[in-house]
């Protein structure tokens, strides 16, 4: 009797077996295959290039010309061709902001009109807007600046004319505790920060290892702020990288497009 069922139990447990097989083979062609989602690319590093100092002649103008991306330019005010070269650079499609002439905590050679943080409210308002008084410019930077933008009311007037024009401000960030950047957040003032100045030393090697720093900190955060100025070995250089650059898929944008 105990065979018997022994026998039975494994009957019954072949055929179990028997029909899970059977099952699993008809649900074969009806399991749904994995949904392969499309790869959704990278957005290119964005990288703004900002060239100060512009006003003092017309010398460069022929060799920006061999730059055939977006670049903003900083015009120095009140000069013998700022007004000339800020129009020259925008024929040639270039993007220009006014270079705001501030006080440094160094003693220095300070340019005509330069802001001061013992100005009363009324003559920075005036320096600032003689200064944009007719450069077509869609921001602000500061030339110098050390003291100036470390001097929360010195700013702050600033600020306050810049949103009357809805013009942004780029600090150019010469002093660590520069108060720019939250009083822009708190006063809604579109505003961008320099990441790397490219060319404190004028020597063609130094100004590409810089623009290897600055394309690393771009492929980092998604974008990055570049700073040199109006000089032979900085724009030769940049002729020379940009294009390499845009083939290792970096974006070359004018400020205007990363202020925030």
């Amino acid at each position: 009797m105990k065979k018997d069922n022994k026998f039975i139990a494994v009957i019954v447990v072949l055929s179990a077996v028997i029909i899970l097989q059977w099952v699993f083979i008809a649900n074969i062609g009806r399991v749904k295959k994995p949904e392969v989602k499309p790869v959704i690319p990278k957005a290119a590093p964005r990288i703004a290039i900002v060239l100060d100092d512009w006003g003092y002649n017309l010398n460069s103008l022929s060799i920006v010309g061999q730059i055939r991306y977006p670049v903003t330019m900083a015009v120095l005010p009140n000069l013998a061709y700022s007004k000339t070269v800020a129009r020259e650079l925008q024929k040639k499609g270039f993007e220009t902001i006014l270079h705001l002439p501030m006080q440094p905590r160094e003693k220095m050679r300070l340019e005509k009109n330069t802001i001061m943080t013992s100005n009363s409210e009324a003559e920075i308002k005036n320096i600032l807007n003689k200064g944009l008084s007719g450069l077509p410019v869609s921001g602000v930077s500061n030339h110098m600046g050390s003291a100036a933008t470390a001097d929360i009311r010195t700013m702050r007037v600033i600020f306050e004319e810049l949103k009357k024009r809805n013009l942004y401000f780029l600090d150019s960030y010469v002093v660590s505790n520069s108060v720019c950047q939250e009083l822009a957040r708190k006063m809604r003032v579109r505003f961008a920060k320099r990441d790397i100045f490219l060319d404190n030393v004028s020597d063609a090697q130094y100004i590409k290892n810089q623009v290897y720093k600055l394309k690393l900190k771009a492929k980092f955060y998604g974008y990055a702020i570049g700073i040199g100025h109006d000089r032979k070995a900085t724009l030769e250089v940049l002729a020379q990288v940009m294009p390499q650059l845009e083939k290792e898929g970096y974006k070359f944008v004018f400020l205007s497009e990363l202020v925030k």
